[in-house]
Protein backbone atom coordinates (compact mmCIF):
# COMPACT_ATOMS: atom_id res chain seq x y z
CA UNK A 1 0.00 0.00 0.00
CA UNK A 2 1.28 3.33 -0.72
CA UNK A 3 0.80 5.95 2.15
CA UNK A 4 2.60 8.71 0.51
CA UNK A 5 3.79 10.02 -2.66
CA UNK A 6 7.21 11.87 -3.52
CA UNK A 7 8.29 14.37 -6.76
CA UNK A 8 9.08 11.93 -9.17
CA UNK A 9 5.27 10.11 -8.69
CA UNK A 10 4.11 12.86 -9.35
CA UNK A 11 5.62 13.44 -12.51
CA UNK A 12 4.83 9.94 -13.71
CA UNK A 13 1.26 10.41 -12.46
CA UNK A 14 1.22 13.65 -14.60
CA UNK A 15 2.84 11.70 -17.64
CA UNK A 16 0.77 9.11 -17.72
CA UNK A 17 -2.47 11.14 -17.05
CA UNK A 18 -1.59 13.10 -20.91
CA UNK A 19 -1.40 9.97 -22.21
CA UNK A 20 -4.66 8.11 -21.17
CA UNK A 21 -5.77 11.51 -22.00
CA UNK A 22 -4.82 11.69 -25.60
CA UNK A 23 -5.49 8.05 -26.09
CA UNK A 24 -9.29 8.95 -25.19
CA UNK A 25 -9.17 12.51 -27.19
CA UNK A 26 -11.40 11.76 -29.86
CA UNK A 27 -14.13 10.44 -27.85
CA UNK A 28 -13.83 13.02 -25.60
CA UNK A 29 -14.72 15.54 -29.01
CA UNK A 30 -17.60 13.06 -29.97
CA UNK A 31 -19.31 14.16 -26.69
CA UNK A 32 -19.08 18.45 -27.74
CA UNK A 33 -22.85 19.38 -28.46
CA UNK A 34 -22.64 23.40 -28.63
CA UNK A 35 -23.63 25.09 -31.56
CA UNK A 36 -20.02 26.27 -32.06
CA UNK A 37 -17.35 25.20 -29.46
CA UNK A 38 -13.86 27.51 -29.09
CA UNK A 39 -12.62 24.19 -30.26
CA UNK A 40 -13.08 20.48 -29.18
CA UNK A 41 -12.86 19.52 -25.36
CA UNK A 42 -10.53 16.21 -25.87
CA UNK A 43 -8.23 17.97 -27.93
CA UNK A 44 -8.24 20.90 -26.00
CA UNK A 45 -7.59 19.20 -22.54
CA UNK A 46 -4.79 17.37 -24.25
CA UNK A 47 -2.96 20.04 -25.70
CA UNK A 48 -3.14 21.51 -22.31
CA UNK A 49 -2.14 18.84 -20.48
CA UNK A 50 0.46 18.27 -23.09
CA UNK A 51 1.91 21.52 -22.58
CA UNK A 52 2.82 20.86 -18.94
CA UNK A 53 4.33 17.64 -19.83
CA UNK A 54 6.52 20.02 -21.90
CA UNK A 55 7.44 21.49 -18.80
CA UNK A 56 7.94 18.82 -16.93
CA UNK A 57 10.31 17.03 -19.38
CA UNK A 58 12.71 20.22 -19.04
CA UNK A 59 12.62 19.95 -15.19
CA UNK A 60 15.07 18.20 -14.45
CA UNK A 61 14.65 18.40 -10.75
CA UNK A 62 12.50 15.94 -8.93
CA UNK A 63 11.75 18.40 -5.78
CA UNK A 64 7.77 18.45 -5.91
CA UNK A 65 8.03 22.77 -5.40
CA UNK A 66 9.76 22.34 -8.80
CA UNK A 67 7.92 19.57 -10.50
CA UNK A 68 4.86 21.36 -9.22
CA UNK A 69 5.56 24.61 -10.60
CA UNK A 70 6.11 23.20 -13.83
CA UNK A 71 3.27 21.43 -14.16
CA UNK A 72 1.23 24.84 -13.29
CA UNK A 73 3.22 26.78 -15.84
CA UNK A 74 3.08 24.65 -18.28
CA UNK A 75 -0.83 23.71 -18.13
CA UNK A 76 -1.58 27.96 -17.63
CA UNK A 77 0.39 28.36 -20.78
CA UNK A 78 -0.98 25.58 -22.99
CA UNK A 79 -4.51 26.34 -22.10
CA UNK A 80 -6.79 26.23 -24.98
CA UNK A 81 -10.85 26.70 -25.09
CA UNK A 82 -13.11 26.86 -21.85
CA UNK A 83 -11.72 23.49 -20.75
CA UNK A 84 -8.46 23.60 -20.96
CA UNK A 85 -8.46 26.85 -19.10
CA UNK A 86 -10.45 25.23 -16.96
CA UNK A 87 -8.17 22.14 -16.48
CA UNK A 88 -5.16 23.95 -16.10
CA UNK A 89 -6.62 25.90 -13.36
CA UNK A 90 -7.75 22.86 -11.55
CA UNK A 91 -3.70 21.50 -12.33
CA UNK A 92 -2.79 24.95 -10.34
CA UNK A 93 -4.96 24.60 -7.54
CA UNK A 94 -3.59 21.18 -6.67
CA UNK A 95 -0.15 22.41 -7.45
CA UNK A 96 -0.68 25.02 -4.89
CA UNK A 97 -0.89 22.57 -2.00
CA UNK A 98 1.43 20.02 -3.41
CA UNK A 99 4.13 22.36 -3.66
CA UNK A 100 4.47 23.27 0.24
CA UNK A 101 5.40 19.20 0.76
CA UNK A 102 8.26 16.95 -0.45
CA UNK A 103 5.87 13.75 0.93
CA UNK A 104 2.37 13.68 0.23
CA UNK A 105 -0.29 11.86 2.46
CA UNK A 106 -3.85 11.30 1.36
CA UNK A 107 -4.85 14.09 3.52
CA UNK A 108 -2.71 16.68 1.44
CA UNK A 109 -3.58 15.22 -1.75
CA UNK A 110 -7.56 15.64 -0.71
CA UNK A 111 -6.83 19.25 -0.06
CA UNK A 112 -5.34 20.02 -3.04
CA UNK A 113 -8.14 18.58 -5.19
CA UNK A 114 -10.16 20.76 -2.98
CA UNK A 115 -8.37 24.01 -3.72
CA UNK A 116 -8.00 22.59 -7.53
CA UNK A 117 -12.39 22.75 -7.12
CA UNK A 118 -12.49 26.05 -5.60
CA UNK A 119 -9.86 28.11 -7.58
CA UNK A 120 -11.64 26.23 -10.65
CA UNK A 121 -14.97 27.96 -9.94
CA UNK A 122 -12.94 31.08 -9.27
CA UNK A 123 -11.94 31.46 -12.72
CA UNK A 124 -15.00 30.94 -14.94
CA UNK A 125 -17.19 34.64 -14.50
CA UNK A 126 -20.43 32.28 -14.71
CA UNK A 127 -19.67 29.18 -13.34
CA UNK A 128 -22.07 26.34 -14.40
CA UNK A 129 -23.17 22.80 -12.95
CA UNK A 130 -23.53 20.15 -15.01
CA UNK A 131 -19.87 20.67 -16.29
CA UNK A 132 -16.13 19.78 -15.52
CA UNK A 133 -16.16 22.15 -12.62
CA UNK A 134 -19.06 19.92 -10.84
CA UNK A 135 -17.26 17.11 -11.50
CA UNK A 136 -14.12 18.27 -9.61
CA UNK A 137 -16.33 19.25 -6.89
CA UNK A 138 -17.78 16.16 -6.10
CA UNK A 139 -14.49 14.60 -6.37
CA UNK A 140 -12.66 16.91 -4.14
CA UNK A 141 -16.08 16.61 -1.69
CA UNK A 142 -15.99 13.11 -1.40
CA UNK A 143 -12.18 12.89 -0.94
CA UNK A 144 -12.86 15.16 2.33
CA UNK A 145 -14.86 13.07 3.54
CA UNK A 146 -12.79 9.42 3.16
CA UNK A 147 -9.16 11.25 3.95
CA UNK A 148 -9.11 9.20 6.94
CA UNK A 149 -10.17 6.36 6.53
CA UNK A 150 -8.79 5.33 2.95
CA UNK A 151 -4.97 6.20 4.18
CA UNK A 152 -3.52 4.71 1.25
CA UNK A 153 -3.52 5.93 -2.21
CA UNK A 154 -5.04 3.17 -4.20
CA UNK A 155 -7.62 3.11 -1.99
CA UNK A 156 -8.19 6.35 -2.26
CA UNK A 157 -8.23 6.72 -5.67
CA UNK A 158 -10.57 4.27 -6.45
CA UNK A 159 -12.97 6.04 -4.63
CA UNK A 160 -12.70 9.45 -5.97
CA UNK A 161 -12.98 8.40 -9.10
CA UNK A 162 -15.83 6.40 -8.50
CA UNK A 163 -17.58 9.71 -6.88
CA UNK A 164 -16.34 11.29 -10.31
CA UNK A 165 -18.18 8.46 -12.49
CA UNK A 166 -21.33 9.26 -11.11
CA UNK A 167 -20.91 13.01 -11.04
CA UNK A 168 -20.14 12.66 -14.89
CA UNK A 169 -23.57 10.75 -15.00
CA UNK A 170 -25.20 12.91 -13.10
CA UNK A 171 -23.82 16.23 -15.80
CA UNK A 172 -27.53 15.65 -17.93
CA UNK A 173 -29.54 16.28 -15.22
CA UNK A 174 -27.90 19.27 -14.25
CA UNK A 175 -27.90 21.23 -17.81
CA UNK A 176 -30.39 21.11 -20.55
CA UNK A 177 -28.47 20.96 -23.53
CA UNK A 178 -26.59 17.78 -22.13
CA UNK A 179 -29.83 16.22 -21.59
CA UNK A 180 -31.26 17.58 -24.83
CA UNK A 181 -28.60 15.57 -27.05
CA UNK A 182 -28.57 12.34 -24.70
CA UNK A 183 -24.70 12.77 -23.88
CA UNK A 184 -22.76 13.54 -20.57
CA UNK A 185 -20.28 16.11 -20.24
CA UNK A 186 -17.40 16.35 -22.44
CA UNK A 187 -15.37 17.89 -20.22
CA UNK A 188 -16.27 16.25 -17.10
CA UNK A 189 -15.35 12.95 -19.10
CA UNK A 190 -12.12 14.18 -19.80
CA UNK A 191 -11.11 15.01 -16.16
CA UNK A 192 -12.12 11.06 -15.40
CA UNK A 193 -9.52 9.85 -17.78
CA UNK A 194 -6.74 12.45 -16.06
CA UNK A 195 -7.30 10.64 -12.93
CA UNK A 196 -7.53 7.64 -13.78
CA UNK A 197 -4.24 7.91 -15.74
CA UNK A 198 -3.24 9.23 -11.97
CA UNK A 199 -4.10 6.08 -10.71
CA UNK A 200 -2.60 3.99 -13.52
CA UNK A 201 1.02 5.57 -12.17
CA UNK A 202 -0.12 4.72 -8.69
CA UNK A 203 -0.54 1.67 -9.50
CA UNK A 204 2.16 0.70 -12.00
CA UNK A 205 0.61 0.25 -14.93
CA UNK A 206 1.15 1.36 -18.36
CA UNK A 207 -1.28 3.00 -20.53
CA UNK A 208 -1.99 1.20 -24.18
CA UNK A 209 -3.26 1.61 -27.24
CA UNK A 210 -4.12 3.88 -30.15
CA UNK A 211 -6.35 7.22 -30.11
CA UNK A 212 -9.86 6.05 -31.17
CA UNK A 213 -11.10 7.44 -34.58
CA UNK A 214 -14.94 7.51 -34.84
CA UNK A 215 -16.46 5.39 -37.78
CA UNK A 216 -17.56 8.22 -40.01
CA UNK A 217 -20.74 6.48 -40.85
CA UNK A 218 -21.73 5.52 -37.47
CA UNK A 219 -24.74 6.76 -35.64
CA UNK A 220 -22.32 7.92 -32.91
CA UNK A 221 -21.02 10.38 -35.23
CA UNK A 222 -24.49 12.02 -36.66
CA UNK A 223 -25.98 12.34 -33.30
CA UNK A 224 -23.10 13.92 -31.82
CA UNK A 225 -22.56 16.24 -34.75
CA UNK A 226 -25.91 17.42 -35.21
CA UNK A 227 -27.22 17.45 -31.86
CA UNK A 228 -27.78 20.96 -31.20
CA UNK A 229 -27.70 21.96 -35.24
CA UNK A 230 -30.98 24.27 -34.74
CA UNK A 231 -29.40 26.54 -32.97
CA UNK A 232 -26.46 26.74 -35.07
CA UNK A 233 -27.55 30.62 -36.43
CA UNK A 234 -27.53 32.05 -32.43
CA UNK A 235 -24.31 33.62 -32.21
CA UNK A 236 -24.52 36.43 -30.15
CA UNK A 237 -20.65 37.37 -30.05
CA UNK A 238 -19.06 36.53 -33.24
CA UNK A 239 -15.15 36.98 -32.42
CA UNK A 240 -13.53 33.89 -30.00
CA UNK A 241 -10.62 36.04 -28.57
CA UNK A 242 -7.22 35.07 -26.61
CA UNK A 243 -4.05 35.93 -25.55
CA UNK A 244 -1.76 36.79 -23.06
CA UNK A 245 -0.55 39.72 -21.21
CA UNK A 246 2.97 39.60 -20.44
CA UNK A 247 5.73 42.00 -18.72
CA UNK A 248 3.03 43.87 -17.02
CA UNK A 249 3.38 47.18 -15.99
CA UNK A 250 5.16 47.56 -12.43
CA UNK A 251 2.28 50.02 -11.48
CA UNK A 252 -0.10 47.01 -12.66
CA UNK A 253 -1.96 45.46 -9.38
CA UNK A 254 -4.07 42.05 -8.84
CA UNK A 255 -7.25 44.70 -8.77
CA UNK A 256 -6.67 45.67 -12.51
CA UNK A 257 -7.03 42.18 -13.63
CA UNK A 258 -10.07 42.08 -11.94
CA UNK A 259 -11.09 45.44 -13.25
CA UNK A 260 -10.33 43.36 -16.46
CA UNK A 261 -12.52 40.68 -16.16
CA UNK A 262 -15.09 42.87 -15.14
CA UNK A 263 -14.75 45.19 -18.10
CA UNK A 264 -15.02 42.35 -20.17
CA UNK A 265 -18.09 40.68 -18.91
CA UNK A 266 -19.55 44.10 -20.22
CA UNK A 267 -18.47 43.82 -24.02
CA UNK A 268 -18.78 39.70 -24.23
CA UNK A 269 -19.56 36.50 -22.62
CA UNK A 270 -17.13 33.05 -21.60
CA UNK A 271 -14.72 35.49 -20.19
CA UNK A 272 -12.06 33.75 -18.47
CA UNK A 273 -9.29 36.06 -16.73
CA UNK A 274 -6.72 34.16 -15.02
CA UNK A 275 -3.16 34.38 -13.64
CA UNK A 276 -1.24 36.83 -11.29
CA UNK A 277 0.97 39.62 -11.99
CA UNK A 278 4.00 37.65 -14.17
CA UNK A 279 1.88 36.18 -16.63
CA UNK A 280 -2.41 36.55 -17.26
CA UNK A 281 -4.39 34.47 -19.44
CA UNK A 282 -7.58 36.07 -21.13
CA UNK A 283 -10.55 34.38 -23.25
CA UNK A 284 -13.42 35.96 -24.72
CA UNK A 285 -16.09 36.00 -26.88
CA UNK A 286 -16.72 40.00 -28.26
CA UNK A 287 -17.94 41.52 -31.43
CA UNK A 288 -15.70 44.34 -30.10
CA UNK A 289 -11.81 42.11 -30.40
CA UNK A 290 -10.47 45.81 -30.64
CA UNK A 291 -11.66 46.75 -27.93
CA UNK A 292 -10.98 43.99 -25.67
CA UNK A 293 -7.14 44.32 -26.66
CA UNK A 294 -6.88 47.84 -25.75
CA UNK A 295 -8.25 47.39 -22.31
CA UNK A 296 -5.67 44.69 -22.08
CA UNK A 297 -2.59 47.06 -23.15
CA UNK A 298 -2.98 49.01 -19.99
CA UNK A 299 -2.05 46.53 -18.21
CA UNK A 300 0.99 45.52 -20.13
CA UNK A 301 2.18 43.50 -23.26
CA UNK A 302 0.26 41.70 -25.68
CA UNK A 303 1.65 37.56 -26.68
CA UNK A 304 -0.22 34.81 -28.57
CA UNK A 305 -3.00 36.54 -29.94
CA UNK A 306 -5.75 34.57 -31.60
CA UNK A 307 -9.13 35.56 -32.97
CA UNK A 308 -11.34 33.53 -34.81
CA UNK A 309 -14.37 33.97 -36.68
CA UNK A 310 -17.32 32.00 -35.08
CA UNK A 311 -19.78 32.83 -37.76
CA UNK A 312 -17.15 31.60 -40.56
CA UNK A 313 -17.29 28.43 -37.81
CA UNK A 314 -20.69 28.44 -38.24
CA UNK A 315 -21.41 28.81 -41.97
CA UNK A 316 -19.38 25.95 -42.20
CA UNK A 317 -21.00 23.67 -40.16
CA UNK A 318 -24.27 24.73 -41.92
CA UNK A 319 -23.00 23.84 -45.19
CA UNK A 320 -21.60 20.63 -43.96
CA UNK A 321 -24.83 20.01 -42.28
CA UNK A 322 -26.74 20.58 -45.69
CA UNK A 323 -24.40 18.57 -47.76
CA UNK A 324 -24.87 15.69 -45.63
CA UNK A 325 -28.20 15.88 -45.31
CA UNK A 326 -30.48 11.97 -46.74
CA UNK A 327 -33.70 11.12 -47.45
CA UNK A 328 -34.10 8.81 -44.83
CA UNK A 329 -32.91 7.83 -41.07
CA UNK A 330 -34.35 5.61 -38.76
CA UNK A 331 -34.68 6.31 -34.67
CA UNK A 332 -35.24 3.24 -32.19
CA UNK A 333 -35.83 3.33 -28.86
CA UNK A 334 -34.17 0.70 -26.64
CA UNK A 335 -33.15 -0.41 -23.17
CA UNK A 336 -29.63 -2.39 -23.14
CA UNK A 337 -26.22 -1.36 -24.35
CA UNK A 338 -26.19 -5.19 -26.63
CA UNK A 339 -29.42 -4.07 -27.92
CA UNK A 340 -28.01 -0.40 -28.52
CA UNK A 341 -25.31 -1.99 -30.49
CA UNK A 342 -27.16 -4.21 -32.53
CA UNK A 343 -29.40 -1.33 -33.69
CA UNK A 344 -25.96 0.69 -34.95
CA UNK A 345 -25.16 -2.44 -36.60
CA UNK A 346 -28.20 -2.53 -38.44
CA UNK A 347 -27.58 1.92 -39.42
CA UNK A 348 -30.29 3.04 -37.41
CA UNK A 349 -29.11 6.55 -37.40
CA UNK A 350 -29.63 7.01 -33.55
CA UNK A 351 -31.10 5.20 -29.97
CA UNK A 352 -32.77 6.75 -26.84
CA UNK A 353 -33.10 5.03 -24.16
CA UNK A 354 -36.26 3.58 -22.85
CA UNK A 355 -38.78 1.15 -22.95
CA UNK A 356 -40.77 -0.73 -20.05
CA UNK A 357 -40.67 1.34 -16.74
CA UNK A 358 -38.86 4.27 -18.34
CA UNK A 359 -41.36 5.61 -21.18
CA UNK A 360 -39.65 8.46 -23.15
CA UNK A 361 -41.95 11.60 -23.92
CA UNK A 362 -42.97 12.86 -26.99
CA UNK A 363 -40.64 15.60 -26.57
CA UNK A 364 -37.60 13.29 -25.99
CA UNK A 365 -38.68 11.66 -29.30
CA UNK A 366 -38.92 14.55 -30.90
CA UNK A 367 -35.61 15.86 -29.81
CA UNK A 368 -33.95 12.63 -31.19
CA UNK A 369 -35.90 13.00 -34.62
CA UNK A 370 -34.37 16.52 -35.06
CA UNK A 371 -30.83 15.56 -34.60
CA UNK A 372 -30.87 12.71 -37.38
CA UNK A 373 -29.73 14.92 -40.40
CA UNK A 374 -32.59 12.95 -42.69
CA UNK A 375 -35.91 14.53 -44.47
CA UNK A 376 -38.00 11.54 -43.29
CA UNK A 377 -37.06 9.46 -39.67
CA UNK A 378 -39.10 6.26 -39.15
CA UNK A 379 -38.80 5.79 -35.50
CA UNK A 380 -39.34 2.25 -33.62
CA UNK A 381 -41.02 2.55 -30.46
CA UNK A 382 -40.41 -0.99 -29.39
CA UNK A 383 -43.28 -0.83 -27.15
CA UNK A 384 -46.75 -0.28 -27.42
CA UNK A 385 -46.57 1.90 -24.44
CA UNK A 386 -44.49 4.69 -26.22
CA UNK A 387 -46.04 4.17 -29.86
CA UNK A 388 -48.72 6.87 -28.84
CA UNK A 389 -45.60 9.31 -27.46
CA UNK A 390 -44.10 8.66 -30.83
CA UNK A 391 -47.19 10.13 -32.99
CA UNK A 392 -47.30 12.68 -30.30
CA UNK A 393 -43.93 13.68 -31.82
CA UNK A 394 -44.80 14.58 -35.40
CA UNK A 395 -46.58 17.83 -34.37
CA UNK A 396 -43.24 18.75 -32.08
CA UNK A 397 -41.34 18.43 -35.66
CA UNK A 398 -40.91 20.93 -37.77
CA UNK A 399 -39.21 20.63 -41.54
CA UNK A 400 -39.04 16.63 -41.64
CA UNK A 401 -41.17 14.08 -41.41
CA UNK A 402 -42.03 11.26 -38.48
CA UNK A 403 -43.01 7.78 -40.07
CA UNK A 404 -43.96 6.09 -36.85
CA UNK A 405 -43.60 2.05 -36.84
CA UNK A 406 -45.57 0.50 -34.73
CA UNK A 407 -42.92 -2.06 -33.37
CA UNK A 408 -44.13 -2.93 -29.90
CA UNK A 409 -41.18 -5.22 -29.08
CA UNK A 410 -37.22 -5.17 -29.22
CA UNK A 411 -37.40 -8.23 -32.11
CA UNK A 412 -39.58 -6.44 -34.43
CA UNK A 413 -38.12 -3.16 -33.95
CA UNK A 414 -35.00 -5.41 -35.68
CA UNK A 415 -36.57 -7.06 -38.41
CA UNK A 416 -38.34 -3.27 -39.57
CA UNK A 417 -34.51 -2.23 -39.12
CA UNK A 418 -33.69 -4.82 -41.52
CA UNK A 419 -36.32 -4.44 -44.22
CA UNK A 420 -35.02 -0.90 -44.43
CA UNK A 421 -33.47 -0.44 -47.91
CA UNK A 422 -32.48 3.36 -49.06
CA UNK A 423 -32.80 2.48 -52.28
CA UNK A 424 -35.87 2.68 -51.85
CA UNK A 425 -38.86 5.44 -51.67
CA UNK A 426 -40.18 6.01 -48.30
CA UNK A 427 -43.84 4.68 -48.64
CA UNK A 428 -42.73 1.60 -50.01
CA UNK A 429 -39.90 1.23 -47.03
CA UNK A 430 -42.45 1.97 -44.59
CA UNK A 431 -44.72 -0.45 -46.14
CA UNK A 432 -41.88 -2.99 -45.99
CA UNK A 433 -41.17 -2.45 -42.60
CA UNK A 434 -44.87 -2.45 -41.01
CA UNK A 435 -45.13 -5.69 -43.06
CA UNK A 436 -41.80 -7.17 -41.60
CA UNK A 437 -43.36 -7.05 -37.87
CA UNK A 438 -45.93 -9.73 -38.95
CA UNK A 439 -42.43 -12.27 -40.09
CA UNK A 440 -41.72 -12.80 -36.55
CA UNK A 441 -43.34 -14.35 -33.46
CA UNK A 442 -42.19 -12.72 -29.97
CA UNK A 443 -41.76 -14.11 -26.96
CA UNK A 444 -40.62 -12.25 -23.58
CA UNK A 445 -39.37 -13.56 -20.11
CA UNK A 446 -40.06 -11.65 -17.23
CA UNK A 447 -41.31 -11.65 -13.68
CA UNK A 448 -44.18 -11.16 -11.54
CA UNK A 449 -44.50 -8.15 -9.54
CA UNK A 450 -47.67 -8.45 -7.20
CA UNK A 451 -49.94 -11.43 -6.65
CA UNK A 452 -52.62 -11.90 -9.01
CA UNK A 453 -54.30 -14.62 -11.49
CA UNK A 454 -54.23 -13.78 -14.85
CA UNK A 455 -55.28 -15.76 -18.04
CA UNK A 456 -55.55 -19.29 -15.91
CA UNK A 457 -52.70 -18.89 -13.85
CA UNK A 458 -52.02 -17.99 -9.98
CA UNK A 459 -49.22 -15.51 -9.88
CA UNK A 460 -47.15 -14.82 -6.88
CA UNK A 461 -44.32 -11.83 -6.63
CA UNK A 462 -41.08 -13.01 -8.07
CA UNK A 463 -42.67 -15.65 -10.62
CA UNK A 464 -40.95 -15.84 -13.46
CA UNK A 465 -43.58 -15.55 -16.60
CA UNK A 466 -43.58 -15.96 -20.43
CA UNK A 467 -45.42 -13.79 -22.46
CA UNK A 468 -46.59 -13.11 -26.21
CA UNK A 469 -47.63 -10.00 -27.12
CA UNK A 470 -51.08 -10.20 -25.84
CA UNK A 471 -50.73 -12.38 -22.86
CA UNK A 472 -49.03 -15.22 -19.86
CA UNK A 473 -48.15 -18.60 -21.69
CA UNK A 474 -45.92 -19.83 -19.37
CA UNK A 475 -45.03 -19.56 -15.72
CA UNK A 476 -42.48 -20.88 -13.13
CA UNK A 477 -39.27 -20.16 -10.60
CA UNK A 478 -36.84 -21.32 -13.27
CA UNK A 479 -36.01 -18.66 -15.85
CA UNK A 480 -34.60 -21.29 -18.42
CA UNK A 481 -37.36 -23.90 -17.34
CA UNK A 482 -40.09 -20.65 -18.69
CA UNK A 483 -38.37 -19.96 -21.37
CA UNK A 484 -38.02 -23.24 -22.95
CA UNK A 485 -41.81 -24.12 -22.41
CA UNK A 486 -42.97 -20.44 -23.56
CA UNK A 487 -41.01 -20.83 -26.90
CA UNK A 488 -42.37 -24.76 -27.10
CA UNK A 489 -45.97 -22.67 -27.18
CA UNK A 490 -44.87 -20.12 -29.38
CA UNK A 491 -43.16 -22.30 -32.19
CA UNK A 492 -44.87 -23.11 -35.18
CA UNK A 493 -42.83 -24.15 -38.48
CA UNK A 494 -40.35 -21.43 -37.61
CA UNK A 495 -36.72 -22.05 -38.61
CA UNK A 496 -34.71 -19.59 -36.63
CA UNK A 497 -34.95 -19.27 -33.06
CA UNK A 498 -33.03 -16.19 -31.37
CA UNK A 499 -32.60 -15.63 -27.82
CA UNK A 500 -31.30 -12.00 -26.59
CA UNK A 501 -30.14 -12.33 -22.81
CA UNK A 502 -30.83 -9.51 -20.32
CA UNK A 503 -28.25 -7.79 -17.65
CA UNK A 504 -29.90 -10.06 -15.10
CA UNK A 505 -29.40 -13.14 -16.79
CA UNK A 506 -25.61 -14.72 -16.97
CA UNK A 507 -23.78 -15.64 -20.11
CA UNK A 508 -23.15 -19.12 -18.89
CA UNK A 509 -26.67 -20.03 -18.24
CA UNK A 510 -27.91 -18.61 -21.88
CA UNK A 511 -25.35 -20.52 -23.26
CA UNK A 512 -26.97 -23.62 -21.51
CA UNK A 513 -30.23 -22.52 -22.73
CA UNK A 514 -29.27 -22.56 -26.33
CA UNK A 515 -27.49 -25.24 -26.53
CA UNK A 516 -30.27 -27.57 -24.94
CA UNK A 517 -33.09 -25.67 -27.79
CA UNK A 518 -30.33 -26.57 -30.50
CA UNK A 519 -30.78 -30.03 -29.09
CA UNK A 520 -34.38 -30.07 -28.88
CA UNK A 521 -34.99 -28.46 -32.06
CA UNK A 522 -32.48 -29.82 -34.19
CA UNK A 523 -34.20 -28.29 -37.44
CA UNK A 524 -33.86 -25.12 -36.43
CA UNK A 525 -30.98 -22.83 -35.82
CA UNK A 526 -30.30 -21.45 -32.68
CA UNK A 527 -28.51 -18.26 -32.35
CA UNK A 528 -27.70 -15.84 -29.02
CA UNK A 529 -27.18 -12.30 -28.69
CA UNK A 530 -26.22 -10.06 -25.60
CA UNK A 531 -29.09 -7.89 -25.21
CA UNK A 532 -28.18 -6.10 -21.56
CA UNK A 533 -31.74 -5.29 -20.73
CA UNK A 534 -33.46 -4.54 -17.72
CA UNK A 535 -36.47 -6.51 -16.68
CA UNK A 536 -36.78 -8.85 -19.44
CA UNK A 537 -34.39 -12.12 -18.57
CA UNK A 538 -34.98 -12.57 -22.90
CA UNK A 539 -36.40 -11.43 -25.95
CA UNK A 540 -37.26 -14.49 -28.04
CA UNK A 541 -37.67 -14.40 -31.98
CA UNK A 542 -38.82 -17.20 -34.22
CA UNK A 543 -38.40 -16.87 -37.58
Amino acid sequence: MQKTINGAMFKSMILTAAKMLEINRVSIDALNVFPVPDGDTGTNMSLTLQSAVKELINCQSNKMAEISEAVSRGALRGARGNSGVILSQIMRGICTVLKKSEEIDVKTFAQALMSGAEIAYGAVSKPKEGTMLTVIRMMAEHAQGIKRRCSDFEAFFKEILSAGESAVQLTPSLLPVLKKAGVVDAGGKGLIHVFTGMQKALLGETVKGEAFVADAGSSGDTLMEHADIMSLGNIEFAYCTEFFIINLKKQTTTADIEKLKEFLMTIGDCVIVIGDLELVKVHVHTNQPGVALSKALELGELDKLKIENMLEQNRALMKKYEEEKKEMGMLAVSAGEGLTSIFKDLMVDAVIEGGQSMNPSASDIADAVARINAENVFVFPNNKNIILAAEQAKSLVENKMIHVIPTKNIPQGFAAALAFNPDLPVDENKANMIHALDTVNVGQVTYAVRNTRLYGFDLKVGDIMGLDNKKILAKGTEVGTVTMELIDKLRSDEEIITLYYGQDVKEEDAEKLRDELAEKYPDCDVELHYGGQPIYYYFIALE
